[in-house]
C-alpha cells in the first residue's frame, strides 16, 4: 500500500533531476530545472502569494482559534459541545463543499458590496478553514490546565491579563504552535478552496501547478512539485517530533507524580 502511494511521488522527484524534458527516458543528472524557477516570474509570484497567505492566515488563525477556544473551556458543557460539534463541520466537510460555498458567499457579498475576489477573499478563505484546525490543537492543553494556577497567580497580584500571559500562556504555548504549523500546512498544500476564491488574478502554486499541467508537462513542474513535497513534508514531521515529545514529558511527569 505505501508503495503505490509513494512510487509516482518517487517518479516525480527522479524526474525533476533529469537533464531532458522527456517523461519516459532518462537523459542525465541535472539540477538546471530548479534554477530557472527562479527565473520564471509567474511561478516566483504564485511563491510568494503562497507564503504570504499562508504566513497571514495561520498568523490570524492562531490568534483567532487560541481565543476561541479559550472560549469554549469557559462554558458550560450543554453550550460547548453543540458549539464543538458545529467546529468540527469544516474538519468533515468535504473541501470541494467548503470552497464552493464561499465562492457563492463571496459572490453574493460582492454585488452589494462591490468588490471581486482577490487576495481578500483568499486570505479569508484560508483563515476560515484553519481555525478549527487550530482549536482543535489548543483544546487538550486547555483541558490539562489547573485552572488554580490562574486564581494563585490572581492572588499573588498578577492581573487577569498577567495571569494569561504569564501563566495560562505558556501552559498552551504547545498546542498553539501545533495549531499554528498544521494551519500553515494546510494553506501551502490547499487548492480546491483557493481555487474557488482566488478569482481570476490571483494564484498559489498550487493553482499555477494545475494551469500548467493543462499545456505540455515541463520538467519544471515535476521541479515546483518535488519543493512543495519536501516542505509540506517536513513540516509534518515537525509537528509528529513535537506531539511524541510532548507525550514522552507527559508520561515521565506521570511516573514521577506516581512515584
Amino acid at each position: 500500500m505505501l508503495l503505490f502511494l509513494y512510487a509516482p511521488i518517487f517518479v516525480l522527484i527522479v524526474f525533476s533531476f533529469n537533464d531532458s524534458s522527456s517523461r519516459t527516458v532518462w537523459s542525465g543528472f541535472t539540477f538546471k530545472w530548479y534554477p530557472e524557477l527562479l527565473t520564471d516570474a509567474s511561478i516566483m509570484s504564485a511563491v510568494y502569494t503562497t507564503l504570504l497567505v499562508s504566513l497571514l492566515a495561520s498568523a490570524i488563525a492562531t490568534v483567532v482559534g487560541t481565543i476561541a477556544a479559550i472560549g469554549f473551556s469557559s462554558m458550560r458543557r450543554q453550550w460547548r459541545s453543540p458549539l464543538l460539534a458545529v467546529n468540527n463541520i469544516p474538519v468533515m466537510n468535504a473541501d470541494i463543499v467548503t470552497g464552493v460555498s464561499l465562492c457563492l458567499l463571496f459572490v453574493f457579498a460582492g454585488q452589494i458590496l462591490g468588490f471581486r475576489q482577490g487576495f481578500v477573499t483568499l486570505l479569508i478563505a484560508h483563515i476560515t478553514f484553519n481555525i478549527p484546525y487550530v482549536i482543535l490543537s489548543v483544546m487538550p492543553k486547555i483541558r490539562q490546565l489547573d485552572k488554580n494556577l490562574v486564581d494563585a497567580a490572581q492572588d499573588l497580584g498578577c492581573t487577569w491579563f498577567g495571569a494569561f500571559r504569564r501563566v495560562v500562556v505558556p501552559q498552551i504555548m504547545p498546542g498553539i504552535v501545533n495549531g499554528a504549523i498544521i494551519a500553515f500546512t494546510l494553506s501551502i498544500d490547499d487548492f480546491i478552496i483557493s481555487y474557488f476564491t482566488a478569482g481570476s488574478k490571483v494564484f498559489t502554486l498550487s493553482m499555477r501547478i494545475y494551469a500548467m499541467t493543462k499545456k505540455r508537462v515541463s520538467p519544471k513542474i515535476n521541479a515546483i512539485s518535488t519543493l512543495l513535497f519536501v516542505s509540506v513534508l517536513v513540516l509534518l514531521v515537525i509537528v509528529n517530533v513535537r506531539q511524541m515529545r510532548q507525550e514522552e514529558k507527559a508520561r515521565r511527569l506521570a511516573r514521577s507524580i506516581n512515584l
